[in-house]
């Protein structure tokens, strides 16, 4: 059988494609048919882990061509999923692509910024797994400071005991915090060498290496004493600990088992890259970058500092508006890399409403939460809410249509006095009903000349 590698346990291997689609329900609005598609893939995924390693090599991912507008939950949609499968995540620009052999980059730095997250998400995962044992040493060391060991002759036993009894009384003030003012003289290493990249040819990181790598004697960084309140000093004590007790090399070996195995990588844009050659400006890379994605998207295997990394299944989620071109467009390599193809359903105000009040992070209940902090009872009436909606619809169908991000620029508008003086204000409970909307915000969707550069 072939398994995904190590990651904290969750119950996502238990999981129904059914219950996918609810745990997305909780923050997107709508857009059933993306998030049916996004579960099958998943789950896909993990009935893959089930199958004997020769077939399961053989197993592509099925990834999938998100066909929508701005603003619809494209990308939320794959980062939502990503966190629920505990996979390394990245969300790049296709058309940032273009400029490769100007200022832009290759396009295998997709995969070595994956792995970097991967790397990040391992370390934290075994530091958290450690942490324990880094606080109990940095304590030890802070009691070597307060009370210096001293040798004793074979014969001092009853000097010993009476040293550690008074040792561990200084310990529980220590975790009292009795001693938290008190100056303390620690050892600590200047920050590591940075990273030196070698350009050569026309990819920026053709070759990339790390001098701490190639000479690690030389630069591990200066140990300097400096004096710090006992506070500070059980966390820098701590965090170095830490950094001792992760085993780097484990890190990066799980780090990318876990990219080859579970990596998701969303190509947003990729409608900007459809174009064909022949034509003028941009227009002449955008097949060269298409044709550069594909060895990625089909499978090959990318150098990177922590290791060679297949991308063989690697699930790859592209996005795209294709208001001027259209899938098609795109070369036939890449379209049939592509089998799941998607279109995501512009929003209205109704979708607007439930945006604004159903997800777990709604717009509604993270202004209350905003204006609690200030002490401010901030509530929003139905009819405002419904009137919300229909202003940020009607403004989106009057001049561009950017979706649920409109919901943004129209709420920061509504609440833009109360953000500025909550502070001052003597009322503290406010509500907001359609009276406070239409005085704040009617004159501006009206003159669309104003909603343009306001709204």
């Amino acid at each position: 059988m072939i398994r995904l590698p190590e990651r904290t346990h969750t119950g996502i291997d238990a999981l129904t494609p059914r219950e996918i689609v609810a745990e997305l329900d909780k923050y997107v609005i709508g857009q059933k048919q993306a998030k049916r598609a996004v579960a099958i893939a998943l789950r896909n995924r993990m009935r893959r882990q089930k199958l004997p390693a020769e077939l399961a090599d053989e197993v592509a991912p099925k990834n999938i061509l998100m066909i929508g507008p701005t603003g619809v939950g494209k990308t939320e949609i794959a980062r939502r999923l990503a966190k629920l499968a505990q996979s390394p995540f990245l969300k790049v620009e296709a058309s940032k692509f273009t400029e490769v052999g100007y200022v832009g980059r290759d396009v295998e730095s997709m995969v070595r910024d994956l792995v970097e997250i991967a790397v990040a998400m391992v370390r934290e995962e075994q530091t958290v797994e450690i942490r324990g044992k880094a606080q109990q040493n940095a304590e030890e060391r802070l009691l070597d400071l307060l009370l210096p060991p001293r040798p004793f002759a074979p014969d001092e036993n009853a000097a010993r005991d009476e040293v550690q009894r008074t040792r561990e009384r200084l310990r529980e003030q220590l975790r009292e915090g009795r001693f938290d003012e008190r100056m303390v003289e620690i050892e600590v290493r200047d920050k590591a060498f940075p990273s030196l990249e070698i350009i050569t040819g026309a990819n920026v990181e053709e070759v990339e290496f790390n001098i701490k790598d190639m000479m690690p004697g030389l630069f591990q960084g200066r140990s300097k004493k400096k004096r710090v309140p006992v506070r500070d000093a059980k966390e820098a004590l701590a965090k170095e600990e830490e950094q001792k007790l992760v085993d780097m090399e484990q890190v990066a070996r799980v780090a990318v088992d876990r990219v080859q195995q579970a990596g998701i990588i969303f190509i947003d844009e990729i409608d900007k890259i459809a174009g064909r050659e022949g034509g003028h400006g941009p227009d002449v890379s955008r097949e060269g970058v298409q044709r550069d994605i594909l060895p990625i998207v089909e499978g090959t295997t990318v150098n990177t500092k922590h290791g060679m990394v297949k991308t063989d299944h690697i699930l790859f989620v592209a996005a795209g508006a294709f208001h001027v071109s259209k899938p098609s467009d795109l070369i036939p390599e890449l379209q049939g890399r592509f089998p799941i193809r998607v279109e995501l359903e512009p929003l209205g105000q109704h979708e607007f409403v439930r945006i604004l009040t159903e997800p777990r992070s709604a717009l509604v209940k993270q202004y209350t939460a905003l204006m609690g902090t200030e002490g401010i009872e901030l509530g929003f009436a139905t009819d405002a809410i419904e009137l919300i909606a229909e202003f940020a619809a009607v403004v989106n169908e009057r001049t561009e249509n950017i979706g649920a991000r409109r919901l943004q620029t129209v709420m920061e508008r509504l609440l833009d006095e109360i953000s500025f003086e909550g502070p001052e204000l003597a009322e503290k409970t406010i509500t907001i009903d359609a009276v406070y909307v239409r005085r704040m915000l009617a004159d501006i969707v009206k003159n669309e000349d104003l909603s343009r550069y306001i709204l």
